[in-house]
């Protein structure tokens, strides 16, 4: 096999192409379908949770477990995907995900108690968690250094609008129908992904020669690597999603994960650096190039998926807008990532990745500076531009770091860099979103010690307050009893309206560093060859 071989060290060949005769391009937008679809699930039901509980007669804490269940198996298989992608054949790999996600799909929609849509939803995210990466290896085998960029473009619309337009959907489709076709919409996706993917996608015959040389060598499966991946990621994962609402260390059962996760992810460093079939391969952490957009991943997945989360909450909760207009806010923002993402991947081939993310990273920080200036009176057009300013750093992130974190990776490797980029992607959301809801607890009851200290009936201020407010009911028609009921109920319901308003404004200031963070995270990464075209075939 002849290889191509880019500036940065990273291998091309025909190959290793998922093309075969077709439009690489046309290969792109296929595999990006069943990305969307599993992407859009993580956020599309997180609007229809009171819907969903009212429906299978649960409480709202209980219903939680729909969104959990699923980001657990989805964290477990999605690390793993590489090696099982590389095992079973990444074209045959892929389909099974595909028909194993539209089938629990069909199954989330019919079921008949909480118990058995999370059992579904587990299996739901064990065929989601392993589509990305096969995608993104495909991808990159499918094109040229050179070419990656547009392709990974294609692909991150599907990434990067997907969660954008959850919400939006997941609200109009759960006010207009019922929730149960929050799920079952996936079937017909799942379908066409199924026969498109079948009939225009092929095996690399590279790809499938690296397969039959591996299982002719005996399969030597790491059974102890998958156990310490599944229980310590799966516990991370569930430590992230209920730590806040299982007041955190103060629960025995968030101490018994967390100490499950920080045991079993502390002994696979060791473990997966000494065998020669790892089942997650982590030495490419210690690669410069890698490891930057690891964390620069990482970061992205943070600050995108706890702001659109923070931003709708913010939006129902102090605001009042129903869950299809908070969505809406959310919803020119994606626009904009979709003029943007063909630009950006055009650029990716012109302008070194190191400044593009740098940018990004500036973006970003600047869009979360603007929403510190929230107010109580704040229109839909403020919320909806600031989405604005964040999607319109986001493709200055996410393609530069997907494509530069191929740079350098061996073509036998490629399966297993998908992988753990994805997990940062992944493993960052629920970071970020973690961070965001303790952090926003922590100062509402900060600012609220603070604010009640000048809501005494001693302080001339308050009692000031008062007198007005008691007049201005008095005025409405309420005799002098109701209308100082009025107004102590008036002062303390201002009182919490600022207390949360002032909570929102630190959570985006730290979520600006997460931002500003990134800047010397991407100066780290090593230029690339931007002009050397494949060689030879």
């Amino acid at each position: 096999m002849s290889d191509a071989v880019d500036g940065g060290g990273a291998s091309w060949s025909p190959e290793r192409s998922a093309a075969g005769g077709h439009n690489p391009y046309l290969i792109a937008f296929v595999v990006s379908i069943a990305t969307f679809m599993e992407v859009l699930d993580t956020t599309i039901a997180n609007v229809a949770l009171r819907h969903i509980a009212g429906g299978l007669a649960v409480g709202i804490d209980e219903s939680t477990y729909i969104i959990t269940s699923y980001l657990v198996a989805n964290a477990i298989v999605l690390s793993i995907s590489g090696w099982l992608s590389t095992v079973i054949g990444r074209k045959r790999f892929y389909m099974i995900c595909v028909a194993t996600f539209a089938f629990a799909s069909l199954l989330c929609g019919f079921a008949w108690s909480l118990e058995a849509l999370v059992l579904f939803r587990i299996l739901q995210g064990l065929g989601g968690g392993g589509m990305a990466t096969s995608e993104q290896a495909i991808l990159a085998d499918s094109f040229p250094p050179g070419k990656r960029g547009q392709a990974f473009a294609i692909y991150g619309v599907a990434v990067v609008v997907a969660p954008v337009i959850g919400p939006t959907l997941g609200g109009w489709i759960t006010d207009t129908y019922t929730w149960h076709w929050i799920f079952l919409i996936n079937v017909p996706m799942g379908l066409i992904s199924l026969f498109l993917v079948g009939t225009l996608v092929k095996e690399p015959s590279g790809a499938e020669e690296e397969r039959k040389a591996l299982l002719s060598k005996g399969l030597r499966v790491d059974y102890i690597g998958f156990v310490l991946v599944a229980i310590g990621l799966g516990s991370l994962e569930f430590v992230l999603d209920e730590g806040q609402r299982k007041d955190w260390f103060g629960s025995s059962m968030i101490v018994g994960f967390a100490l499950a996760a920080a045991f079993c992810l502390i002994a696979l460093i060791p473990w997966e650096l000494t065998r020669k079939d790892p089942i997650v391969d982590l030495r490419l952490l210690g690669r410069r190039q890698f490891g930057s957009c690891f964390l620069v991943m990482l970061c992205t997945g943070a600050v995108l998926i706890s702001s659109t989360q923070l931003l709708p909450q913010l939006l129902q909760t102090e605001l009042n807008y129903t869950a299809l207009l908070a969505g809406l806010a959310l919803s020119p923002g994606g626009i904009v990532t979709l003029i943007l993402m063909p630009v950006v991947g055009n650029l990716v081939s012109r302008v070194q990745p190191k400044y593009l993310i740098s940018l990004g990273g500036v973006i970003v920080a600047y869009s979360m500076w603007h929403l510190t200036g929230l107010t109580g009176d704040i229109t839909y057009g403020y919320a909806a531009l600031a989405r604005i300013f964040l999607s319109a750093g986001l493709p200055f992130l996410f393609l530069p770091v997907t494509t530069a974190s191929y740079d350098g990776v061996p073509p036998d490797k490629t399966n297993q860099a998908s992988a753990l980029i994805n997990v940062a992607r992944n493993v960052g959301g629920s970071m970020g979103v973690a961070l965001a809801q303790t952090a926003l607890a922590q100062r509402q009851q900060f600012h609220q010690n603070r604010l009640i200290e000048h809501a005494a009936p001693s302080d001339i201020g308050y009692q000031q307050t008062i007198d007005a407010m008691t007049r201005f009911f008095q005025a409405q028609g309420s005799n002098a009893s109701d209308a100082a009921s009025q107004a102590v109920a008036w002062v303390g319901q201002t009182l919490q309206q600022q207390v949360d308003l002032l909570a929102y404004i630190d959570v985006f200031w730290l979520l600006g560093l997460i931002g500003l963070a990134m800047i010397p995270l991407a100066l780290i990464i090593k230029p690339i060859d931007l002009s050397a075209p494949p060689k030879g075939h």
